[in-house]
């Protein structure tokens, strides 16, 4: 009975032992984590990136352009935007039917760059033709980052003799 005795009591005090042990190293895990989540939150805000005020841009531009090649029915464009942003602007203008086009914009402010594709219908009389549709905007960069639109007003006429074209865009931007 002795022996039982001691036994119990030398397994209680093991027991006890341990107990201390694990409590003093979850402690050291404890500290230790939270030494990290405290280092790690101040080397995260040191290097965040700042947040930006979301705007709305109202445009109203116009790219005059002439053409700097062309690819069965697709006509490359490159020139001009003024009005609310203003830069050098490429088009690329695929005739899809003969009455529909699609369009592949990017502008290059000096801030930034834009770009988004278009679909207008598309009318061609004597030596001109025009086209009128919508344009949407996916992607901006610089000044313009996280720039996106739908249902821009795209609209323009193009020279059948030399394919210089205007295009007009208006509606809201937001940044």
């Amino acid at each position: 009975m002795r022996i039982l005795e001691s036994s119990v009591r030398n397994s209680r005090r093991g027991l006890r032992r341990a107990t201390i042990a694990s409590a003093g190293l979850a402690a050291a895990i404890a500290a230790s984590g939270l030494t990290v989540a405290v280092t790690s939150a101040t080397a995260f805000s040191a290097t965040a990136p700042k947040a930006r005020q979301a705007r709305t841009i109202a445009l109203n531009d116009t790219g005059r352009l002439h053409e700097t090649g062309h690819h069965g029915f697709r006509l490359d464009e490159q020139g001009t935007a003024t009005g609310t942003i203003k830069g050098s602007i490429y088009i690329h203008l695929n005739i899809t039917s003969t009455n529909h086009v699609t369009a592949e914009v990017s502008i290059y402010p000096s801030n930034g760059s834009l770009t988004g594709q278009g679909s207008a219908s598309y009318r061609s009389e004597g030596g001109q033709a025009t086209f009128s549709g919508t344009l949407s905007i996916s992607r901006g960069t610089g000044s313009y980052a996280g720039a996106h639109a739908s249902a821009l007003r795209f609209s323009g006429t193009i020279q059948r003799s030399n394919d210089a074209t205007t295009v007009h865009v208006s509606g809201n931007l937001s940044t």
